[in-house]
């Protein structure tokens, strides 16, 4: 794999795309057996204890079944979610794949609740800071078109973004935001594998404005990086730059960044200054990332840190600058507690995001037993790929053998004969942007992981637009 696909591979793969796993069955242990006299309770009322002590059986105690997973109709089933969440200013809304429908249907249907009953104004996405930008001001303004947008702008890796599904999304909230124009719900986009001319052009505008004693030197710190071409080619052609040159590049772009927070700004232009230097500190995250040696296995681990860094970073930003209370959606490895693998990812967005928010932040893994799903495969082509039931010993078939077939489950209240299983490693589904990948079944914890778990029986591949 070569330098550009092994880089873009990994923006959207949880934990690369370059070695193929065994079957998520043989990374599992047998359930132990069961002994005669557990199995054959005295009594009735021995009978009805014992049926508790499984914890998929203690699980659904604590389950509450979600009615549909399609975002049309009534929300009055996610009232418990609503307890779940509490004061949680960010929730986030994990995926095991990143193109199946109903993960996707399930966040439309969660935002709509959040939005319409707990104030929730921001739904962030693992895309790029510019791509946010264009997007929210299409939400909030009416500004460009919808397909157009995201057909420039969720390419390459990006393009599992370019489904009906989130369509469908931001069409709703377009249509909420032309109802309640003074209260706006904005889009985030907190990665940084592209800076597009957006943030250039206002940043440069902010200094002529504001700081024209700095224009003349950002002016020639930008130099040659402002993009004149789609996404695609830009990064395409970035990478094809030696090494020591991005360096410098990153070098710059970090200079320019120092000037702009040289004089902090007070008044009217507080807010101006504050959005300048985050446009400018995205276009330093981009030139960054960009800058580690993607042909050296020893680095990767540090670019997936910075990554996972900026990402947290930028949606904590949002939060404390606007105030928004937002719903944020990425990977499940992403957005956990804990790091499913270490090795390759040493700490995630979640980690950060808790450290930073404490218990303002939630996350949710989002699980499946079974269904189909889009990604790449190893011959670089977009497939649909499509998994049988999980196998024993995995934490999908113990979540779906609780009593519903669709549900939520906040862990953190789970019953004590629920709670060793939690704590127990078993294998998960951890199906990244290309299938099959290298940790596509890590052990992991549940209960070290996740706040809250929504399990689906069945997924089916997302609907891909282009």
């Amino acid at each position: 794999m070569n330098t550009h696909k092994a880089l873009l591979a990994a923006l959207l793969v949880p934990l690369g795309a370059t070695l193929a796993v065994a079957p998520a069955a043989s990374a599992t242990t047998p359930p132990a057996p069961v002994s005669a006299s557990a199995a054959a309770p005295a009594g009735p009322a021995e009978a009805a204890a014992a049926a508790f002590r499984t914890p998929e059986a203690a699980l659904g105690r604590a389950a509450h079944p979600l009615h549909t997973t399609e975002p049309g109709g009534g929300l009055a089933d996610l009232r418990p979610f609503g307890r779940m969440v509490g004061d949680a200013r960010v929730v986030g809304l994990g995926e095991a794949t990143h193109s199946s429908h109903e993960f996707l249907t399930v966040k439309h249907r969660v935002m709509r609740y959040l939005v319409e009953k707990k104030g929730f104004r921001a739904f962030a996405l693992e895309a790029p800071w510019s791509t946010g930008l264009r997007l929210d001001a299409y939400l909030t303004r009416g500004e460009g078109d919808l397909k157009q947008i995201m057909d420039e702008e969720f390419r390459g890796d990006y393009r599992w973004w370019n489904n009906a599904e989130y369509r469908d999304l931001l069409q709703w909230i377009r249509a909420y935001n032309v109802k309640h124009p003074k209260d706006p719900v904005r889009f985030v986009g907190d990665d940084g594998g592209f800076a597009g001319a957006e943030l250039y052009d206002k940043v440069s505008a902010y200094a002529t404005e504001a700081r024209p004693d700095l224009a003349p030197r950002l002016t020639e710190l930008y130099r040659g990086l402002r993009p004149t071409t789609d996404a695609e080619t830009y990064v395409n052609a970035y990478l094809s730059k030696p090494l020591a040159e991005r360096k410098e590049l990153a070098k710059r772009t970090g200079r320019a960044v120092d000037l702009l927070k040289q004089r902090p700004s007070t008044g009217a232009d507080a807010d101006a200054h504050a959005w300048a230097l985050q446009h400018a500190t995205a276009i330093h995250q981009m030139t960054t990332l960009y800058a580690f040696d993607w042909d050296d296995p020893k680095d990767i681990p540090d670019a997936m840190l910075h990554r996972d860094r900026i990402m947290a970073q930028n949606v904590a930003w949002w939060q404390q600058q606007t105030s928004d209370k937002i719903v944020l959606a990425a990977h499940n490895s992403h957005l956990a507690l804990k790091t499913y693998a270490p090795g390759h990812y040493p700490k995630v967005q979640g980690e950060f995001l808790r450290e930073q928010l404490g218990s303002g932040y939630l996350s949710v893994g989002l699980t499946f037993d079974q269904g189909s799903f889009n990604a790449f495969g190893h011959d670089g082509a977009a497939h649909r790929f499509t998994v049988g039931p999980a196998a024993p010993g995995t934490t999908e078939h113990t979540l779906d053998r609780v009593r519903h077939r669709d549900y939520m489950v906040d862990l953190r209240n789970a019953p004590a004969p629920a709670r060793a299983w939690l704590a127990t490693p078993h294998t998960l589904k951890n199906i990244g942007a290309t299938y099959p990948g290298i940790a596509d079944a890590p052990q992991i914890r549940l209960a070290d992981s996740h706040d809250v778990v929504i399990h689906l029986h069945r997924v089916q591949a997302a609907r891909m637009l282009k």
